[in-house]
């Protein structure tokens, strides 16, 4: 699936009537497209850029019920939130792991301990799973030596979970393709189709990436006009623009969220911690995560074009580590200590709050025309707001769909699956979670000593190739920042090892020499102006 010429065989065959076609191909539109074929519709997928490229692969990777929102009442959202996460737990073990949170307690916070506590409990509740504890200062230090010792009380530990983003939405959607779905990336919807009657019927798609087999790097631009009874917009905070096309007034809020990465061996965390800013007394976080730790998160108005990459400030950056500093100060950090930075424009529902962090994270749906957009929501609850989508537009497809709120998530392995006995336990576990039912095919085209990681992360290099072959990377981007996470868990964005991949790349891509000199350079670029720091 998506091997090489795969596009073109997606092109010459989607010029058909379609019962849907989703546009985006972040955890929302790939959540819609694995319900739409479940429920037996013909359902069509295209992102203008490379799928997870939005929000999906910039979030704080976590899989959480959104402990922070009960302090805003949101408690249907928490509930619905803590059960899904209970699911994606036990359906995805590998890809989705349980993480543990140490919450310390200090004299200057402003919400007491006793109030945590009860929170906590309800939180756990909620999710049927008691899981917390309170620790006093010496046991709470025994589980996190460099915290903070003044006015230390003591702090609570308690459990969510945590996934790869990019990886979460590959799997979703290589399923969904697998039985009977299509998708596509780099093909943007250029224009919304509509009847005399101002109802949305289609969209006019126009294909963004060079052709195949091509020393031209443009586009090809070849454009096609496509029919369905339903068109979902699941394009998260860039849903206005698409909204705009029906004469739509924006509704959408842009927040930004950012995060500093730093190395494992700088802050050398086992669990996660979450603290309250010392100047506004918001909720930071600082988690292991892929061999490296990553802090976060911010929550401020993004002003500059979506059609600009996201990037960290240098404000955004400031208060991320003076956060650092006040709950670490053991391990004098500074700015130097940065490896990478990334950050995310969060869809959130405008409803004029004064604080953005106000601004409620439920979902809703907007059927406009013909057009249903699907708009804020979070990483964890995805199944929910494709099933609540496709109720939406039952009429219009004309069927009753038969959708279920408690089916399984993602396919299950065959039981008398192979696999090399190199594999170990761990490993296995972990690929399983990130490739599902693909995990043999990717173990039996494993090479000679590429079963092992690549320096400095947990990729293997087999997992190079297999992205090449299999996955539809288009630009070199594409491979570092969302089929693996090397742009993020290395120094420099993984300059020091990219050229080591260079043969694989460009034996399973049919690069040339020229091709590759130009990737190697785009990519570069775009890790300097977006993922390291503000400049």
């Amino acid at each position: 699936m998506w091997t090489h010429g795969w596009r073109d065989r997606v092109w010459s065959a989607i010029d058909q009537q379609w019962d849907i076609i989703i546009i985006g191909g972040g955890i929302t539109g790939a959540g819609i497209l694995r319900e739409a074929v479940r429920a037996g519709l013909k359902a069509l997928l295209v992102e203008a850029q490379d799928f997870a490229a939005g929000t999906s692969s910039r979030s704080s990777k976590l899989v959480h019920g959104g402990f922070r929102y009960l302090k805003n009442a949101q408690f249907y959202l928490t509930r619905q939130a803590v059960l899904e996460r209970e699911r994606l737990l036990k359906e995805g073990r590998g890809l989705i792991n349980p993480l543990a949170f140490l919450m310390p307690s200090y004299t200057s916070d402003r919400i007491p301990a006793f109030v945590m506590g009860a929170a906590l409990s309800l939180y756990d509740l909620l999710a049927l799973n008691w899981s917390h504890r309170f620790y006093d200062a010496s046991d709470i230090q025994a589980f996190c030596p460099f915290l903070s010792e003044a006015g230390l009380r003591g702090g609570f530990r308690f459990f969510d979970a945590q996934t790869d983003d990019a990886r979460l939405v590959f799997r979703i959607l290589r399923e969904a393709v697998q039985d009977g779905g299509a998708a596509i990336n780099y093909t943007k919807a250029i224009n919304i189709l509509q009847t005399g009657a101002n109802k949305v019927c289609g969209v006019t798609v126009m294909d963004m990436a060079p052709p195949l087999n091509s020393h031209n790097i443009a586009p090809s631009q070849r454009t096609l006009e496509l029919q369905a009874k339903v068109v979902i917009n699941a394009t998260g905070a860039w849903g206005d623009i698409l909204r705009s096309e029906i004469a739509k007034p924006a509704r959408l809020r842009k927040l930004r969220g950012s995060h500093l990465i730093i190395p494992f061996d700088r802050i050398p965390l086992r669990r996660a911690v979450s603290w309250f800013h010392p100047t506004d007394q918001r909720p930071i976080f600082a988690l292991p995560w892929e061999g490296v730790t990553i802090v976060g998160t911010t929550d401020v108005e993004h002003a500059a074009p979506l059609t600009e990459e996201p990037v960290i400030s240098s404000v955004e950056t400031i208060y991320l580590l003076s956060a650092l500093k006040d709950i670490f100060p053991a391990l004098e950090l500074s700015i130097r200590d940065i490896q990478s930075t990334y950050a995310g424009v969060r869809p959130v529902i405008n409803t004029g709050k004064v604080d953005p962090s106000k601004e409620s994270r439920e979902h809703v749906l907007w059927n406009e025309n013909g057009l249903l957009t699907v708009a804020g929501g979070k990483l964890t609850t995805f199944r929910i707001m494709a099933i609540d989508a496709l109720k939406a537009v039952q009429n219009a497809v004309g069927q009753r769909l038969k959708l279920k709120y408690d089916a399984s998530v993602f396919n299950s392995p065959p039981v008398d699956m192979f696999l090399p006995e190199e594999l170990e336990p761990k490993l296995r576990v972990r690929l399983l979670g990130r490739y599902g039912c693909e995990i043999q095919s990717l173990a039996t085209s494993i090479k000679a000593g590429e079963l092992k990681p690549i320096s400095g992360s947990q990729t293997l290099i087999s997992e190079i190739r297999w992205a090449c072959h299999s996955e539809g990377v288009i630009h070199l981007s594409d491979l570092m920042l969302r089929r693996t996470r090397l742009g993020l868990q290395l120094p420099e964005g993984g300059s020091r090892v990219v050229n080591d991949l260079r043969d694989i790349v460009c034996d399973e891509l049919l690069w040339s020499k020229s091709r590759w000199q130009h990737e190697l350079q785009t990519y570069s670029d775009l890790w300097k102006r977006c993922y390291y720091l503000a400049s």
